[in-house]
């Protein structure tokens, strides 16, 4: 997809000029897959705020190849210390004098370094101008959401239909049932360590599998997620093994509630605060405020976890194009507890639901 690639790095000039910055040089390896498509594991990319031709892209000798195939468009230069080559070509070049660089992931050390190796250069800090077009997603990202979210989707249907969710496995069985449905449906793996809390456990947000049995009356909480194409999807649902009691109806109500109000407030223009407010005021409203322990959800994309933050602590709001999760919980300390959880895109009107599981209480 160059012409996806073209349209992000034209949007990361516009960035750099209303920055004042001549370019700048991306090494964070996701950035660069976002911006270049290149999935090697040693790349830099320096951007010139002037035009594409003047756009430059390095690696080193293992990926000449993959490099021809993946970024065809831009000039290559090839050398194993990817930024530093790329910094030592640009102090030769008088328009290079302003150049960003990224200093939420370049170390103390690697800035000298960069200093050391274009001394003309004023390196300036640019946090998170890609991380910053990355929080909207175009066209080709949500289809690998949608088809991240929907590797999940049938891979837990596939572990209920073939008995995968019944008593006397363990935790660890489960998780491993359930990724390995994930790969059968297109996964080149899942997007993170599954969860899998069973009884008591499932009130730990993010309990890790272990030889815990299940047993009938149990809540069983599974968050997971498939990587497709890079990107990731987020799902949680918490199940019943038999018969729900009265206490696991009332508290799955609750959170269903809860994560309906949230879903709801995923609009255009909304504070993240006011969206995580909306499902925290269900909450806390019938008397289980201190029982919601974490935030209502985040951003998804190339990363599992990444911006806007929807929390009380969270700064900014919501464009058309985020991709995000809705995931309030309850969690009752050595009892239980429920979290469901979504991947949407917010749209102007109602935002898309990318993950189709029923949110019904599923007793299996």
């Amino acid at each position: 997809m160059p012409e996806a690639h073209v349209r992000r790095r034209g949007a990361l000039r516009e960035l750099l000029r209303e920055q004042g910055l001549d370019a700048v040089l991306v090494a964070d390896l996701l950035n660069l897959r976002y911006l270049t498509g290149f999935t090697g594991s040693n790349g830099a990319l320096l951007v010139h705020a002037d035009g594409e031709e003047r756009t430059v892209f390095c690696t080193d000798g293992r990926y000449v190849e993959q490099a021809s195939l993946q970024v065809p468009e831009l000039e290559h230069l090839i050398d194993r210390s990817s930024a530093l080559a790329l910094a030592a070509k640009a102090d030769k070049d008088a328009t290079y004098r302003r150049t960003g660089f990224e200093s939420r992931h370049v170390s103390v050390d690697g800035l000298d370094a960069l200093t050391e190796a274009a001394p003309s250069l004023k390196f300036t800090r640019a946090p998170n101008l890609v991380e910053r077009l990355r929080m909207v997603k175009d066209d080709t990202e949500v289809e690998a959401l949608r088809m991240a979210c929907a590797a999940a989707d049938r891979a837990l249907a596939d572990l209920i239909e073939h008995g995968g969710l019944t008593a006397g496995r363990t935790e660890r069985e489960v998780a491993r049932d359930l990724e390995n449905r994930m790969l059968d449906h297109g996964a080149s793996k899942p997007a993170f360590d599954s969860i899998v809390a069973t009884g008591a456990n499932s009130a730990i947000p993010h309990h890790r599998p272990t030889d815990a049995v299940l047993h009938q009356g149990d809540f069983v909480k599974l968050d997971f997620g498939a990587l497709i194409d890079g990107y990731h999807s987020d799902m949680t649902r918490t199940l019943v093994l038999g018969e729900p009691a009265d206490w696991q109806r009332e508290v799955y109500d609750l959170v269903s509630a809860a994560q309906a109000a949230g879903r709801a407030a995923l609009k255009p223009g909304a504070r993240v605060q006011d969206v995580d407010a909306a499902a925290r005021e269900v909450i806390e409203n019938a008397g289980r405020g201190a029982e919601f322990l974490h935030g209502l959800g985040h951003g998804v994309g190339l990363e599992i976890h990444e911006a806007p933050a929807l929390a009380k602590t969270g700064e900014g709001t919501l464009s058309a194009g985020m991709a995000v999760t809705v995931e309030p919980g309850v969690y009752l300390s050595g009892k239980g507890g429920v979290r469901i959880e979504d991947t949407l895109v917010v749209r102007d009107g109602r935002p898309e639901l990318l993950t189709l599981t029923t949110k019904q209480l599923m007793v299996v």
